[in-house]
């Protein structure tokens, strides 16, 4: 392999990216606070003082909604562009896909309701 110019521009720009993402984590390892405890231990909460039990657990029913909005959104996400070139298309193909896709989201979302993953628990005392 002859090793010329592009190949030189090419380490270089690899390099330089390097160097640009490490040199803010560098700045902020040398210059960053080192003082623990006090307020710095506190979690943010706009600047003002937190109230109450602000290390309170939370539990894991508000993360299992989350993920299934984020899959439903994300599929349903994926309608916008068919729902675009549904008017440019011939023939009922475009039609039966939207509606086999349709289908599956409906089955997937029966499904986790017969699961009870849409039951809301009631907390656990220990």
């Amino acid at each position: 392999m002859v090793f010329n110019w592009f190949h030189f521009c090419i380490i270089l720009f690899l390099f330089s990216g390097i160097g640009f993402a490490a040199f803010p984590l560098l700045v902020a390892v040398l210059f960053s606070p080192r003082a623990k405890g006090g307020a710095y231990s506190q979690p943010y909460e706009c600047g003002m003082t937190p109230q109450g039990g602000a290390w309170t657990r939370i539990g894991i029913t508000y993360y299992l909604y989350a993920l299934l909005f984020l899959a439903f959104d994300v599929d349903v996400l994926y309608l916008f562009p068919v729902a675009i070139f549904y008017k440019k298309s011939i023939g009922f193909m475009a039609f039966w896909e939207i509606f086999i896709f349709v289908c599956v989201l409906v089955a997937a979302g029966f499904y986790f309701y017969r699961k009870g993953v849409f039951t809301w628990p009631r907390k656990i005392k220990i």
